[in-house]
């Protein structure tokens, strides 16, 4: 921490989660993480000025990702374990921070073998989410974001936060969503940026929309005066948050018309500029973990059973689906080229996640930062993808909250539930005790 407040008044907890509110507009923002939020370790939020309560710890956030269609399990999983694993053509864009990520392989999504209705996507997403069947409609129980949601997501503006990407609406309610609060009960991702803005922070004048007036007009006021009482370095930090989300906004209301919609399933392109909107949603996830908004979130970049198309790497004679099996329309994942490019999609997606570990790792928070703070868990609904593979699951594990291990491959025995269980409980300190098809914790994820 650059700079320890000693003799200017600290701003408490409360005042992070409150913001700026504009009255009478609907518009909130939040403020970033600053130094006289925090105590003089910077490990702690301040107490309220005018009490004696004890400061507060900073709390720890969870983020649930998901790509659909599984892996090529060659370019995907490490040959060797420990430390010193080789970073495989998937993982690669992870280089960087190799040493804030865990590699995990060989955890078994035992619930999607039970008996009962729907195809191998259908049961393997239900299980992979909430450790229960595919009911014949959905998630037979909560998924794991929802159920630690439920534990530690009451004190803050959203309980949990629900984002994609891709807008196909193939399928069924099991392929296009992965929250879900109970029995059949889906949590939609929000896939649109510019209402995702509009939930984060307030419904939009008029003035905004004509793109006359910014958001942050209706709370500069506020924020000039708080300046006036916080030192230079949480000035440089607020001016940089203020400016960050001046960007968004103009990025945002600069996308294209037929950005703003969803399409009609039977809609045969889905030819979008993915990428541009994958980098949108994390910088907004990003914000609001930062502010406060919202400590558990789930984010859905591609779909279960997922029909896209890749333009921006060249993949577009067939779908993402059609990649993993040898149908005719595609080389299929039994051929060498099909694999190729089955590698290049998930390396995409690895970008994709890579680009929100540097989000979450450049927003300073006390001592650290927020991704110091974060446990980030990346799943697929497969483990290698033609056969549709529910064995030997692999999972990635990143940030700093609690004791999390990182910086190695470990190949382990035991099922998804034993890992959501682990996670909740040793890193969230959620207090779940028990959930679907977890048998014991996993202490190879613990520090």
């Amino acid at each position: 921490m650059s700079q320890i407040i000693t003799k200017r008044a600290r701003l408490s907890r409360r005042t992070i989660l409150q913001g700026f509110t504009a009255a009478g507009s609907g518009i909130t923002v939040g403020l970033p993480p600053l130094v006289s939020m925090f105590n003089s370790h910077g490990t702690a939020y301040a107490a309220a000025p005018a009490t004696k309560a004890a400061a507060k710890p900073i709390e720890t956030r969870f983020v649930l990702w998901f790509n659909g269609n599984g892996i090529p399990e060659r370019y995907w999983i490490p040959s060797e374990e420990g430390r010193d694993y080789r970073m495989t053509a998937c993982l690669s864009p992870l280089a960087p921070y190799r040493q804030d990520v865990h590699v995990i392989s060989g955890l078994d999504n035992s619930a999607a073998s039970a008996p009962g209705p729907g195809n191998g996507h259908h049961k393997s997403m239900s299980g992979l989410m909430s450790c229960t069947p595919f009911s014949g409609r959905g998630a037979s129980g909560a998924s794991i974001d929802q159920v630690i949601a439920s534990k530690i997501g009451g004190d803050s503006r959203f309980r949990s936060l629900q984002i994609g990407v891709s807008q196909e609406s193939f399928g069924e309610s099991i392929q296009r969503n992965m929250s879900w609060s109970g029995y059949e009960r889906a949590l939609p991702p929000e896939m649109i940026p510019h209402k995702l803005f509009d939930r984060l922070f307030g419904e939009r004048e008029e003035g905004w929309v004509n793109r006359k007036r910014s958001i942050l007009d209706a709370v500069r006021s506020d924020a000039n005066l708080l300046k006036k009482y916080i030192p230079k370095d949480d000035q440089v930090r607020m001016d940089e948050h203020l400016s960050g989300i001046r960007d968004l906004e103009r990025a945002i209301e600069g996308l294209p018309p037929e950005y703003r919609r969803v399409d009609a399933p039977d809609f045969d392109g889905d030819m979008k500029d993915w990428p541009r909107i994958a980098k949108l949603q994390s910088d907004l996830l990003a914000a609001a973990l930062s502010t406060r908004q919202t400590r558990v979130a789930s984010y859905m970049l591609t779909k279960c059973q997922g029909l896209a198309r890749f333009p921006w790497l060249g993949f577009t004679a067939a779908r993402h689906h059609d990649y993993t099996h040898a149908d005719g329309k595609a080389p299929g994942s039994d051929g060498v080229e099909g694999q190729r490019i089955l590698r290049d999609i998930c390396k995409w997606h690895v970008e994709e996640f890579a680009y929100l570990i540097a989000k979450l790792k450049s927003i300073p928070e006390g001592d650290g930062t927020v991704f110091d703070n974060t446990c980030l868990v990346y799943t697929h609904e497969h483990a290698e993808a033609n056969p549709h593979k529910n064995s030997g699951m692999a999972l990635l594990i990143a940030g700093r909250a609690g004791r999390l291990a990182t910086g190695m491959h470990t190949k382990m025995t035991g099922t998804i539930g034993d890992l959501y269980l682990t996670l909740a409980d040793e890193i969230m300190q959620a207090q779940v005790g028990k959930f679907p098809t977890a048998n014991r914790k996993l202490t190879q994820l613990l520090a």
